[in-house]
């Protein structure tokens, strides 16, 4: 069932306006926000009983990563990255051992060198730390728009949490057919289940 054209053009929409948020968010507010958001993460039983963190690696403007990832390893646990597969929109997970198990791939996000990284098969259990704009009161999230963590969610057994801004929470977004909820949203105020 294709995706209708009005799902799309609110998406877009939408896309266009968190993104131009982002950009004008001030970058030292921005460091506390992301230390606040992640600083909840790592308090949460989901984080702490996992035994794989599931995360994307942060760019630009997005919530930073960085400190869970580090956090993660201090914990012994293991982490897993995307890389994302562009002719089948597909994202397969690989563990890294530290910043040099990453290189720039698709889009120029920092991926796992899969000639260094053993490849994450096992997606039954773990936390998922996933990328959104804006997350809406159910779990749905606005992405990026090409379904890869959707895709990726379907199969996931563990627990999915969605890092977010406050400013980009809202009550309910467009949503399709495959559009799949997270479990928790984290943002700088409160970290609660959908």
């Amino acid at each position: 069932m294709p995706v209708s054209s009005e799902i799309k053009a609110q998406k877009n929409e939408l896309r266009a306006g968190m993104k131009k948020m982002r950009r004008e968010l001030d970058i030292e507010k921005k460091a506390d926000l992301d230390a606040d958001i992640q600083s909840r993460v790592l308090a949460h039983r989901s984080y702490i009983y996992a035994d794989v963190i599931f995360t994307y690696v942060s760019t630009g403007n997005e919530v930073d990563t960085f400190g869970i990832i580090h956090a993660a390893w201090a914990s012994s646990k293991r982490v897993a990255v995307p890389k994302c597969e562009k002719d089948s929109n597909e994202m397969r997970f690989y563990i890294i051992e530290s910043e040099n198990d990453l290189k720039p791939g698709y889009f120029g996000i920092l991926e796992p060198d899969t000639e260094k990284c053993r490849e994450e098969t096992n997606y039954s259990r773990g936390l998922c730390i996933v990328p959104g704009l804006s997350f809406d009161a159910e779990g749905y999230r606005l992405g990026y728009g090409k379904g890869y963590y959707d895709r990726f969610l379907k199969q996931f057994g563990g627990t999915s949490v969605g890092l977010c801004y406050s400013s980009g929470v809202k009550w309910k977004l467009p949503r399709s057919a495959y559009d799949v909820p997270v479990d928790i949203i984290s943002t700088e105020r409160y970290l609660r289940n959908v």
